[in-house]
């Protein structure tokens, strides 16, 4: 096969050593994006604490896993509700202002969760609303913090900076559990939401500290032109990028189980090992390492590629299913850094996928359709799984993860090599390699000519598969 449509999957690629490391950090050397950075970290550490926290205080309040599961579906159902309309305000508004209100309304939600809990006041119905109204700042800050990252950096930089992005978070999410847990086994949940609003204030003097004339200005939609046709373009223009489309539904699939994560790491921590709130704060900084580790290997690659996104999807249904049979504390938590390693590599492959094929003009509503499908996921799986473990014992809530989402990766793999091709070689030990491919069907081949490559297109450089 030959042309933009074709994809080579060998079964490894090599990794630069200490130039990869190098290559890890390269978008750091941006003074805006460093700014961006060093807000980030704050604001995703003050996320994990509060995360650890609330899981906590709804488990206590309530005994039921259940009902955090509702927590968690309270704080993705608004990206259900607004995210395509947010990926439209991103495209059509400046991002560093509205990225600046999401962050006050966040910090103001969080310090009235604190002063309820401090006050011994809260009730679940407190949690339930104050999550539901988080949801909705996220629901606007998530697509535009994601497509913000364009303006920051060169094009030569995006996927790095995209990478070096989830490193980032997943360094808060090592450091906020960590806290969280030692503060709600010391002096209870309030404190650990009181610190959560304060570290609000960091990202919002990084964003006014950012020098105005550094920022890439990419075309913006007329305001004058109505939403719902700009809405309209941006899922045409996805329907017809048969690279965008299957990754967002792949990463759809596992925000669902992803989502849980947290919710069977409580049950896990509770019903199974018996550790209290300190052991669930050790297995979700225990998921926070491999997810460091991860993301660090992403930002060290040259090129993300389709590829990368279908072997970590199928490592990860793996991995689901031996965290539900593995025995003991250690062995879960091994499994768990994996678990942690592999979905990160997943995420940070898929975002990287997307935001890079996608053009400057209309990156906003494309990440707006990929959070409303990856949140959206979690909306639907955190009740679920929260469910199913609470009823069939937290062992039976991963083997779902793994079993459900394995046969969809397989689904999925099979769209994709039917839409852009792909060719599978297989090195043999002393004998020729193995080579499957697989050709687009005539309808794909037609699609795929008619959609520009993302590699002539006026965005970043194209997206390797």
């Amino acid at each position: 096969m030959s042309g933009p449509a074709e994809a080579e999957i060998p079964l490894a690629a090599p990794v630069g050593g200490r130039a990869g490391l190098r290559r890890a950090f390269v978008s750091l050397r941006t003074r805006n994006y460093r700014l961006f950075a060093v807000g980030q970290f704050f604001s995703s550490t003050g996320l994990w604490i509060q995360r650890i926290g609330q899981d906590w205080l709804v488990l206590t309040l309530t005994g039921s896993v259940t009902a955090v599961g509702i927590t968690t579906t309270l704080q993705f159902l608004p990206t259900l509700l607004f995210g395509l309309l947010s990926g439209v305000l991103a495209d059509r508004y400046p991002k560093r202002r509205l990225l600046l209100y999401t962050q006050i309304v966040a910090a103001l939600l969080s310090a009235l969760l604190a002063v309820l809990t401090l006050t011994h006041q809260v009730q679940v119905w407190h949690v339930f609303v104050i999550a539901f109204g988080l949801g909705v700042a996220a629901a606007l800050e998530i697509p535009t913090r994601h497509s913000f990252v364009n303006e920051l950096v060169p094009p030569s930089q995006l996927r790095n900076a995209i990478s070096l992005n989830a490193a980032i978070f997943q360094l808060g999410a090592l450091i906020g559990p960590a806290i969280s847990g030692y503060l709600v086994h010391a002096v209870g949940p309030g404190y650990s939401f009181a610190i959560n609003a304060g570290s609000y204030l960091v990202p919002m003097a990084a964003l006014l500290w950012m020098r105005q004339d550094a920022l890439r200005q990419p075309p913006r939609p007329s305001v004058t032109e109505r939403a719902g046709r700009q809405l309209v373009d941006g899922l045409r223009y996805v329907a017809q990028r048969p690279d965008i489309l299957w990754t967002t539904v792949l990463i759809g699939t596992f925000g669902t189980f992803i989502a849980s994560i947290p919710v069977t790491n409580a049950a896990f921590a509770r019903m199974v090992f018996n550790s209290g709130a300190a052991g669930y704060g050790m297995l979700s900084s225990v998921v926070a390492v491999g997810s460091l580790v991860g993301a660090l290997f992403a930002a060290s690659r040259d090129r993300p590629r389709l590829r990368t996104s279908v072997i970590a999807a199928m490592c990860l249904s793996a991995l689901y299913v031996l965290a539900g049979v593995v025995p003991g504390l250690i062995g879960y938590a091994i499994v768990a850094a994996a678990i942690g390693m592999m979905t990160m590599t997943l995420v940070t492959a898929a975002n990287s996928t997307v935001q890079t094929s996608a053009e400057d003009h209309i990156r906003g509503r494309v990440m707006g359709l990929y959070i409303l499908v990856f949140l959206g996921g979690g909306a639907a799986g955190g009740p679920i799984i929260g469910a199913v473990a609470e009823h069939y014992g937290p062992r039976a809530g991963m083997l779902v993860n793994g079993i459900a989402a394995g046969l969809v990766t397989v689904l999925v793999a099979i769209q994709l090599a039917r839409a852009v091709g792909v060719r599978i070689r297989v090195p043999l030990p002393r004998r020729p390699a193995y080579v499957i491919e697989v050709a687009p069907s005539a309808r794909r081949r037609r699609s795929a000519a008619a959609v520009p490559d993302p590699a002539e297109s006026p965005g970043p450089p194209g997206q390797g598969r």
